[in-house]
C-alpha cells in the first residue's frame, strides 16, 4: 500500500501536469527538502511570516510547533468547524504529517472527518507547522486541480459516498476575516458519485494561497466529513 506521502506527491505532480502549473513560485510558496511545492494555507500567509514567529520565539503560540495541535486549530479557528475537536490519527515524517481530526459518535467512537496534509514552513529542523491540503476518502474535492489560479467563479466537483448527503463549499484566504463566497447546498449519495458545481465568490481574492472546503453532514453532526484542496490568487 502507498504511503500517504507517495498518494499526495502524486496527486499534486499530476495536478501541475494537468494545469500547466510549472510558472516561477511566489514567495508564499512551502518547498519541502525534496523539492514539493505546496499552497500555505493557513496559519502562515507567507515564509516570511513563518520565520518571524520562530525568530521571535514562541510565546503563547507554542501550538505552531506541534502539528496536532495546529491541524485542530485549523479546523476550529479557520473553518470554523467546532464539533471536531479531537485528533484521531497522526503520522510524522521528516518534514511532513498528517493528522486525522474528527469527533465522538452516538456510541462514543472516534471518527474522523479529514485528515490534514501539514508540511514545516522553513527549513529549520524547528519550523512551524503549515496546513496546505487534505488526503480524501469518502468525500473527495478533485477539481480544480491543486495549486490552480482561482477566479471569481471557481468550478468544483469530486466524489462521495454516502446517503442524503448536502454538499457545502466555502472559499477562505487567512489574510482575509471573511469567506470569500460560500455555497449551500448540493444534494448527493451513493457509492464514489460524482458531484460538480459553482461557488460564485462575492470578490476576486487577494495575491496568495486560496482553501477551497467542502463538507457534508447532518445525521449525527453538523460536519462528518470534508476535504480542502490549496489555490492561489495572483
Amino acid at each position: 500500500m502507498s504511503s500517504p506521502r507517495a498518494i499526495l506527491s502524486a496527486l499534486v505532480l499530476s495536478a501541475a501536469l494537468t494545469a500547466g502549473l510549472f510558472a516561477p513560485m511566489s514567495r508564499a510558496d512551502v518547498v519541502t527538502a525534496d523539492g514539493a511545492t505546496y499552497q500555505p494555507l493557513w496559519p502562515f500567509a507567507s515564509q516570511d511570516e513563518a520565520d518571524r514567529w520562530l525568530r521571535d520565539g514562541a510565546g503563547d503560540e507554542q501550538w505552531h510547533a506541534d502539528p496536532q495541535a495546529t491541524a485542530l486549530r485549523f479546523t476550529r479557528d479557520f473553518l470554523g468547524f467546532f464539533e471536531i475537536d479531537r485528533t484521531t490519527s497522526f503520522t510524522e515524517e521528516a518534514d511532513e504529517a498528517w493528522v486525522g481530526v474528527g469527533y465522538p459518535l452516538p456510541n462514543g467512537e472516534n471518527t474522523t472527518a479529514a485528515t490534514l496534509h501539514l508540511v514545516r514552513f522553513g527549513a529549520a529542523e524547528d519550523a512551524p507547522w503549515e496546513v496546505v491540503g487534505s488526503v480524501d476518502d469518502t468525500l473527495t474535492l478533485s477539481t480544480p486541480p491543486y495549486g490552480h489560479l482561482a477566479g471569481i467563479a471557481i468550478d468544483a466537483g469530486g466524489t462521495v459516498t454516502g446517503v442524503d448527503e448536502s454538499l457545502h463549499l466555502q472559499a477562505k484566504q487567512s489574510t482575509q476575516p471573511d469567506a470569500l463566497g460560500t455555497y449551500c447546498c448540493l444534494a448527493a449519495g451513493g457509492s464514489a458519485s460524482e458531484w460538480s458545481t459553482t461557488l460564485e465568490l462575492s470578490d476576486r481574492p487577494q495575491p496568495g494561497a486560496v482553501t477551497l472546503v467542502v463538507w457534508t453532514g447532518g445525521h449525527v453532526a453538523e460536519v462528518e466529513d470534508f476535504a480542502i484542496t490549496g489555490l492561489r490568487a495572483d
